[in-house]
């Protein structure tokens, strides 16, 4: 994984050279179809996935609906951190390549181990993930804000 890629993804934003050569020295390319499903909901989750080309879609099985598109991840985007911040939780949606796709694996084992080793870093890429998180609650409030103001038309 090149460093000007990793610049790009906000889970590693404010990082310094040493620190992001850590993590390019932990991350493992993967190569994703079209339709090919990388985990289901309900998987254990043992990795982070950074989006390096191409993009994928996030998603769950609504029951009487079918599959309900909740995000499509373009490149600089990332997951699978939900389950790195509570492992008794599996994987809370599906994610499928929604085009042929390169991401990058990181295992929670070696993700431990490395910010188990470096304060700084560990600090910077928690900081980074609660702001991930924010981001993705303010937006699922808005949608359901949405809903419940189409809703009202209905």
């Amino acid at each position: 994984m090149s460093a000007d890629i990793l610049n790009t993804i906000d889970l590693f934003a404010g990082l310094g050279p040493l620190h992001l050569a850590h993590i390019r020295s932990i991350a493992q390319e993967r190569k994703l179809g079209r339709g090919e499903v990388l985990f289901d909901e309900g998987d254990d989750g043992s990795e982070i996935f950074v989006v390096a080309e191409g993009s994928v879609r996030i998603s769950k099985m609504v029951p009487g609906i079918g599959e309900e598109a909740l995000a499509v991840l373009r490149p600089g985007a990332y997951f699978g951190e939900m389950e790195f911040i509570d492992r008794e939780l599996n994987r809370a949606a599906r994610a499928l390549g929604h085009e042929a796709s390169v991401l990058y694996a990181i295992s929670y084992g070696d993700l431990d181990m490395l910010l188990g080793t470096d304060r700084d870093l560990a600090l910077a890429i928690q900081a980074n993930m609660l702001r991930t998180l924010a981001r993705r609650l303010r937006a699922t409030n808005d949608k359901v804000t949405a809903m419940f103001a189409m809703a009202q038309f209905s």
